[in-house]
């Protein structure tokens, strides 16, 4: 497996996490945002338990909740194209901000199936630059657990998922490099397109 697969494929592993309780956890319950450590804790508890029905549509569902509700994703997408934010128009972040949910569920749901028999262990939290880190473990039966911090922030007065770093590899930091690799060839509309091919 290429670095690059290998860095999706732990990346969806703990992404896994947040996206299965919302399926099956009743629908009057609520990830409890109290504090950081209870946020990922109640996003990752069974995690995985929803990947073992094999439904990739329901994955993607689920994912999309798990966007809205749970991850800062303007945050994020805003992160990913800094450099570029002082010399594109507002219709072509406009456009990119519309591809980016998409693209997020179109390049991380193939690996979510990898890691349904895997579990998330919260270890601790520790303050960070505009938020706080939970460090938490990855464990899969047979293989060493794999550290993941999560970078949490308060938006509008809720905890959200702004980063993750899958052992030692910040994964914000690493799309952004794509992102620039293909906007220096091809220009900023090539990007897009293909974000919105992938999604």
């Amino acid at each position: 497996m290429t670095p690059t697969r290998s860095l999706l494929a732990a990346l969806a592993c703990t992404v896994a996490g947040i996206a299965a309780p919302l399926a099956f956890a009743p629908a009057q319950a609520a990830v409890d945002s109290s504090d950081p450590q209870r946020f990922i804790q109640t996003l990752t508890t069974d995690g995985f338990a929803a990947m073992k029905s094999g439904d990739k549509t329901a994955a993607k569902a689920q994912f999309r909740t798990l966007l809205s509700g749970n991850v800062a994703v303007d945050q994020i997408g805003d992160r990913l194209i800094r450099r570029w934010l002082p010399t594109i128009t507002p219709a072509q972040k406009a456009a990119y901000k519309q591809a980016l949910p998409a693209y997020i569920v179109g390049t991380y749901t193939d690996r979510l199936f990898e890691y349904a028999n895997a579990t998330v262990k919260v270890i601790r939290a520790q303050p960070a630059a505009g938020g706080v880190d939970v460090m938490t473990q990855v464990v899969k039966p047979g293989q060493q657990p794999m550290p993941a911090v999560w970078s949490v922030s308060q938006v509008n007065g809720a905890w959200k998922v702004a980063n993750l770093r899958v052992a030692g590899i910040n994964v914000a930091m690493a799309q952004a490099a794509d992102f620039d690799s293909v906007i220096q060839r091809e220009g900023f509309d090539a990007l897009v397109k293909r974000m919105k091919a992938r999604g």
